[in-house]
């Protein structure tokens, strides 16, 4: 775990991490391509001690990652707005973190992965579906990035506004979560048991149409 320089106590520890990792589905993927800052979103999981990301094998810069270049990943979450009676005391409670090395390509376990990296989105879906085809592995890069004792550091904000003038100060608390299952034009079949328990444990949720 690396170390706060400024504000340490918002530093989290090892259990903070995997929550922010666990609660997110897209964190940013930067690293250098030719000298120039590059920048993606991308979804991703977290398996055990490692984090897994995909793409297409024909993506130039994801292959520049995969060929050893360095790299890190940031998640971010916001938890809600503070709000403030001076606009410099305003501020947002948050949790993020960011992980720096290097990926690796898997091939050795690559239908795995992407078997843990599905059900890391939606539980249970992996089982659903049908085997990937040898075409389908063979067009998809697996990439993993380890979680090391060292290379990634954690943290977070709670709480309201940290000064006040006597005026009116408050938090504006943000919820994510799904709002509806919407079919695709034409879907067949029942709604997948995967699909219906996500969308149960959604705070957001809202009655199925």
């Amino acid at each position: 775990m690396e170390t706060l320089t400024r504000y340490p106590d918002r530093g989290g520890d090892r259990a903070l991490l995997d929550e922010v990792l666990d609660d997110g589905v897209v964190a940013v993927l930067s690293t250098v391509v030719d000298g120039l800052p590059w920048s993606v979103p991308l979804a991703y999981v977290r398996v055990d001690d490692r984090i897994v990301l995909h793409g297409s094998t024909g993506a130039g810069a994801l292959r520049r990652v995969a060929a050893g270049a360095p790299a890190t990943l940031t998640v971010t979450h916001v938890d809600g707005l503070v709000v403030a009676d001076t606009a410099f005391d305003h501020s947002m409670n948050y949790r993020s973190a960011v992980v720096r090395g290097n990926l690796a390509t898997e091939s050795a376990d690559a239908t795995e992965l992407l078997d843990r990296f599905v059900d890391g989105l939606l539980p249970g879906r992996s089982a659903e579906l049908r085997a990937n085809t040898r075409k389908e592995l063979a067009a998809t890069l697996v990439l993993t990035l380890p979680i090391t004792a060292d290379n990634w550091i954690t943290k977070q904000r709670s709480g309201g506004a940290s000064a006040s003038e006597g005026g009116w100060s408050g938090v504006l608390p943000v919820r994510t979560g799904y709002t509806a299952i919407e079919p695709s034009p034409g879907a067949d079949g029942e709604v997948p048991a995967s699909v219906l328990a996500a969308f149960a444990t959604s705070p957001l949720a809202a009655t199925p149409s």
